[in-house]
């Protein structure tokens, strides 16, 4: 059970981390690349991204689905279903909004598309900082108690 929440912790904090790139530096800078060069960079992205992201969301959803079942009992309940929530959450955002987004942007550049991608991106970035969260107090619950210092 301690493995499955590590593996589910790794995947989730490493999805933060990209997540956050992602919202702050690489989706902003799309209106950046130019309109004769952007549905070729929109293809390389897409294509490159997916290896980045897609494994790590694979585990991290069959891990939210596992904790649910098979949660370590430091784990609250409501722990394990909030967080398979959040992994709803982020997938449903993703196929439904930012997936779209990227379709119409795969034709070339559209600032209408752009800008919602950035706005509905904060989805999935706000999911994953809650999901992060939660992760690392799942894991605060399965340390033992700390010692008191003496001097």
């Amino acid at each position: 059970m301690k493995a499955l929440l590590l593996v589910h912790a790794s995947a989730t904090l490493f999805m933060f981390g990209v997540i956050t790139l992602v919202q702050v530096v690489h989706y902003p800078l799309f209106d950046h690349v130019g309109k004769a060069g952007f549905a070729a960079y929109e293809a390389a992205h897409t294509r490159l991204i997916t290896y980045v992201v897609f494994p790590p969301m694979a585990v991290e959803l069959l891990a939210a689905l596992a904790l649910v079942v098979w949660r370590p009992a430091a784990v609250a309940p409501w722990m394990a279903w909030v967080g398979l929530a959040l992994v709803g959450v982020i997938w449903l955002s993703t196929a439904f909004l930012q997936v779209p987004q990227h379709q119409t942007l795969a034709q070339g550049f559209d600032a209408r598309a752009h800008a919602l991608l950035v706005q509905t991106n904060w989805i999935r970035t706000v999911a994953w900082a809650l999901r992060s969260g939660l992760v690392v107090w799942m894991l605060a619950r399965l340390l033992p108690p700390t010692a008191t210092l003496s001097p």
